[in-house]
């Protein structure tokens, strides 16, 4: 047995150490809140595992640790560093995550609940506290926190603090391995056993394990070359690095390939890889315009890249070559070279550079495409910006003189000056189409989207084509043709939607066929990589899909989960087949390493649903179902039932009939949804049945933001069904807060309906 107290001082002094092959921390504020509960109340938290050996072949985190035996926390971290972290208000020396998790935990006296610090709720109120200062001031410094409490109340709040102070002072059971014979493998596959429920090491850790027994800085150097890129605009992972070091070091794709490598020979083609990606960036920024992470496509090429400029001396031989390689990494983005297998086609690639060097590569992948390497305009055929063409439309504004509808210029950082912020447009914009009924997909179809500067985008506004074409091609003859615009009047009208979309994939195909043929000619333009980098603002969110899924990731966030990737293609890890463009992606689970792969797909007739889940995707249709599924798993992190974590019922007065007439107009809304817009509201309907009318409209205001049923009404037009339009009625005013009542208010006005 060992007392806490007494193992947070031996981390403090570096006696307790951990193993530099585990991940880091991976835990949600609510797995905090459900942890500190349960110490709370006293119940069973697990124990711990350590390995205490006097080996110094194991690399560790935390300190040196010195000479003679170090005890190794092989079970308990993610415990261990929460208490650590919210005892003494700041990581673990061998900490690696977000600190925000563990970071402003709040408890309150009166009720006993634990929750991180919010202004509008806890500020002013005595009765929250904050659980880190409480550890450092003790309970005795709260008994005059509570000025007007009777005494035997406050004996009771004190008793209440004192008992989360004497968590200090419990007992964690430890059992410990010893035994100076244990390998890395041997305690690798030791702490893969214990935490069978919890984070996995993948192939890129268990290969780092065994490196970092001779170098123990190479995780950190890592991090530290990712961080470089992501200041640079570039999110790249620890184990995609990895790949392109073991992509030099052996020119193998498998990290196992890795076993036989010294730390100096890795450290060599460590350095050496990450000047070959700098060079590739420069090389894709600078001549394709691909200048930041939402358009580096194909990243899984660039290991090849890396080994092709490691064969080729460590550059390109000339822009020639260059411009060579570009074309292949182009293409082999844009039919998911490896969006299957991916380790089985980094090998056939590799050995293919061996053989015949660059031309070879291209060779290959023309015969996997049936002998042809042509883009064609249904290729544009994708909508949202998760479209694997999207960045193609990119490029080609950057490298194909697109101009701007406003000022005429080409959309070049030396030529905008300060206007160097591009920004999505909507040719026909979202509003236009929503009102002659086209569907999600068409309205964000990619032959509907342009590049244009933010000042631009927002002059133009919601205004009709065929309203603001003509004046853009009488004052700036040309701009339209540079954006691939067709120049016949009669297709800038919205009932020629259809068409127009149809003769602008010609030009964009045509466009991209013709620059991407020019990279290939050995006798054509190679000019300079001088391409200069362009900000490219988000897209003003004016639909309550988007709305949703912004909010929902920003929720998730902030509570410790992974944050996705967004408009995303989901690829088939066999076959490498677009199963889904998702709103938002989850590759390696909610929280990194732990659980399956989370999908969100809201057009789910557009995905491939039974495949998805035959590999074991876990896939949502809808937000709210996501979000509930997620409230349920911080149910179950927290402790106790939905009763015991609900939110008080309103305290507004009962106003008889008033509520009897706002409970019909709460059922009548379902009804007239289903009766007069096909919208059956399935999920409003049990909340109904659950909570009652009030306490459904309170959950729906009290939410981040508008609701499945929301949106749904909304893209049919009836707004005056939403939850949100029966609140704001005058006629049931007493029986919301102001509050509430001005959420409703402002939804609506949010999205285009006056009450």
């Amino acid at each position: 047995m060992t007392r806490l107290s007494t193992l947070l001082d031996e981390i403090d002094s570096g006696a307790v150490l951990l193993p530099e092959f585990q991940r880091g921390y991976v835990w949600n504020r609510d797995q905090v809140r459900g942890l500190m509960r349960s110490l709370y109340r006293g119940y069973p938290v697990g124990g711990l595992l350590m390995w205490e050996t006097t080996s110094d072949d194991i690399t560790v985190r935390g300190g040196t640790g010195g000479s003679g035996t170090r005890q190794l926390l092989l079970d308990g971290q993610q415990r261990v560093t929460t208490m650590y972290g919210v005892i003494r208000g700041t990581p673990p020396p061998f900490f690696e995550g977000d600190a925000n998790a563990f970071t402003g935990l709040h408890f309150n006296v009166a009720t006993e609940v634990f929750e991180f610090y919010a202004p509008t709720k806890m500020a002013g109120d005595p009765t929250w506290v904050s659980v880190t200062e409480l550890f450092q001031k003790g309970p005795f410094e709260y008994l005059t926190a509570f000025p007007d409490v009777e005494r035997e109340l406050l004996n009771t709040y004190l008793e209440r603090l004192n008992r989360i102070k004497e968590i200090e002072n419990r007992n964690f059971n430890q059992e410990k391995i010893t035994g100076t014979d244990k390998t890395v493998d041997e305690v690798v596959d030791i702490f893969n056993k214990v935490n069978s429920g919890g984070t996995k090491l993948s192939k890129g850790d268990l290969a780092l394990a065994k490196l970092c027994a001779e170098w123990p800085d190479a995780r950190k150097e890592l991090r530290d070359d990712l961080e470089r890129w992501r200041k640079a605009g570039f999110k790249f992972s620890l184990e995609w690095l990895l790949r392109n070091a073991t992509a030099v070091a052996r020119g193998r794709a498998l990290f196992s390939s890795l076993s036989d490598v010294s730390a100096d020979e890795f450290q060599g083609a460590l350095k050496a890889s990450v000047n070959y990606i700098g060079t590739f960036l420069d090389a894709a920024s600078g001549r394709l315009g691909l200048d930041h992470d939402r358009v580096l496509m194909g990243r899984y090429a660039v290991p090849v890249v890396s080994r092709l400029l490691h064969m080729n001396g460590g550059g390109f031989a000339d822009s020639v070559h260059r411009d060579k390689v570009l074309y292949w990494y182009v293409h082999s983005a844009l039919w998911g070279r490896f969006s299957g297998s991916t380790e089985t086609a980094l090998q056939q690639d590799y050995d293919t550079l061996e053989k015949g060097g660059v031309d070879s590569l291209i060779a290959a992948l023309e015969r996997a495409r049936g002998g042809s390497l042509s883009v064609k305009p249904d290729d544009f055929l994708g909508a949202t910006r998760g479209a694997r063409f999207y960045p193609l439309l990119y490029m080609l504004t950057r490298v194909d003189g697109a101009r701007d509808f406003g000022s005429g210029l080409e959309l070049r950082a030396e030529l905008l000056g300060k206007l160097t912020s591009l920004q999505v447009h909507h040719i026909f914009p979202k509003a236009l189409l929503r009102k002659h009924g086209f569907e999600r997909n068409e309205i964000n179809a990619l032959a509907n989207f342009c590049f244009l500067t933010q000042d631009t985008n927002i002059k133009i506004g919601m205004r009709d084509p065929s309203d603001y074409l003509p004046e853009v091609q009488e004052k700036h003859p040309g701009v339209l043709e540079s954006q691939w615009i067709p120049t016949d009047p009669d297709l800038w009208r919205v009932d020629r939607y259809a068409d127009f979309l149809a003769a602008r994939r010609e030009l964009l195909a045509d466009s991209a066929q013709r620059f991407l043929e020019s990279l290939r000619n050995p006798n054509g333009s190679h000019g300079e990589a001088s391409l200069q980098r362009l900000n490219v603002a988000d897209e003003v969110v004016d639909d309550p899909r988007a709305a949703q899924v912004r909010a929902l990731v920003d929720e998730l966030v902030d509570r410790g989960f992974a944050a996705p990737v967004v408009d995303t293609e989901v690829a088939d890890p066999v076959t490498g087949a677009e199963l889904a463009v998702a709103e938002a992606f989850w590759p390696d689970g909610l929280q990194a390493g732990v659980g399956e792969p989370v999908v969100l797909e809201l057009d789910p007739e557009e995905a491939d649903l039974p495949r998805l889940e035959e590999l074991g995707y876990r896939v949502f249709t809808s937000v709210d179902a996501l979000r509930g599924y997620v409230e349920n798993e911080s149910l179950a992190a927290i402790g106790g039932d939905v009763a015991e974590n609900r939110e008080p019922a309103s305290t507004a007065p009962d106003l008889g009939a008033v509520a009897g007439r706002f409970a019909d107009r709460m059922t009548d809304v379902y009804r007239r949804a289903l009766a007069e817009t096909g919208y059956n509201a399935t999920h409003y309907r049990a909340m109904l049945a659950q909570l009652g009318p009030r306490e459904t409209a309170r959950r729906l205001l009290a939410a981040p933001t508008v609701s499945d049923g929301f949106a749904e009404l909304w893209e049919r037009g009836r707004m005056d069904l939403t939850v949100e339009a029966v609140v704001v009625d005058p006629e049931f005013a007493g029986l919301f807060s102001d509050e509430e009542r001005e959420v409703a208010r402002r939804r609506l006005d949010q999205f285009g309906y006056e009450a």
